[in-house]
């Protein structure tokens, strides 16, 4: 039990080091075939997480831009977050369709306009309230250029309104979209080619029907679904030699164990059971779980780096 606590207690002091350094980590993508190359599988890939409605951590609400940085402070990531439409036709960054649970407004958020909307303050997961405001995609979007990338999960924003916003600001190197089926992803890659997924392929026939389409697999990272279980390992293989990655959504599942060495025990046998990356609403602490099987050459390292950031920013 001793070590146990000492190696939460070593892991902790090197996160809050982390964190301190006055620099938060970045994913080298220039470019939408930097992209496809960052998630490329080689089977000497670096793991990674992606941060599950930007990551949940106290101090920091959901789909906020604060807590995508605050997660990037202590980890690399990507974010998955949620597009939502206001009343004035605005997209927004809101997981639910109301605002009671995460902001002190009340509640659809379709029922007000974007400048009431900015009004409301955010609450973070234990319902606190912040001084953080509900940001805008395209806020999100200019925020991310450079640092990270944004995957943008499924929720009233009209297609053709996403493969709009993408477009405009040429953000295919830095902006996704989540797909629930073959005939979604060839929405978007029949509008730009250079646009790249997160799929859901949770079956051999899901893979099947996605290489149906003729949409190139470089186009595509698979969201294998919430359990890490023996059942997937033939869908890794095939979509592995594909040059597919596969991520699993622990928010679901794993982060809601109860003690940290069993969560920490969950992460670590995804990754040393085939996926390549975790999305996590315990960002942080998922990232330090998979710390240590991370290779130590990887043609992967060139897309990691750290970024110094100014006082006040």
């Amino acid at each position: 039990m001793k070590k146990i606590f000492l190696c939460i207690a070593i892991a902790t002091c090197s996160i809050n080091t982390h964190a301190q350094s006055g620099a938060r980590h970045v994913l080298n993508i220039k470019s939408s075939a930097d992209l496809r190359a960052f998630f490329t599988w080689t089977g000497n890939d670096i793991p990674f997480i992606s941060g599950h409605r930007g990551g949940v951590n106290k101090g920091f609400p959901e789909n906020s831009i604060e807590a995508f940085d605050n997660t990037l402070r202590y980890t690399p990531a990507t974010f998955e977050t949620d597009p939502r439409l206001t009343k004035d036709s605005m997209i927004v960054l809101m997981h639910d369709a109301t605002l009671d649970r995460t902001t002190t407004g009340k509640g659809k958020v379709s029922d007000y306009t974007l400048a009431e909307l900015k009004q409301l303050r955010l609450k973070d997961a234990e319902g606190n309230i912040t001084d953080f405001r509900i940001p805008t995609l395209e806020e999100a979007i200019l925020w991310c250029k450079g640092k990270t990338v944004l995957i943008l999960d499924k929720k009233d924003v009209p297609f053709e309104m996403t493969a709009a916003i993408i477009k405009k600001h040429h953000a295919e190197a830095h902006v996704m979209v989540t797909v629930h089926n073959a005939r979604e992803a060839k929405f978007y890659h029949d509008r730009n080619k250079e646009i790249m997924f997160e799929a859901f392929v949770k079956t051999q026939q899901a893979l099947e029907e996605y290489e149906q389409t003729g949409i190139p697999w470089t186009h595509i990272m698979a969201y294998v679904g919430p359990d890490n279980k023996p059942e997937l390992k033939p869908l890794y293989e095939n979509l592995n030699k594909r040059g597919v990655m596969c991520m699993i959504s622990t928010a679901p599942t794993y982060d809601k164990l109860t003690s940290t060495a069993e969560r920490s025990d969950a992460y670590r046998a995804i990754i040393r059971q085939g996926a390549s990356l975790i999305e996590a609403d315990r960002s942080i602490e998922a990232a330090e779980a998979i710390q240590s099987l991370k290779p130590t050459n990887s043609p992967k390292k060139k897309f990691f780096s750290k970024q110094k950031i100014a006082a006040g920013n």
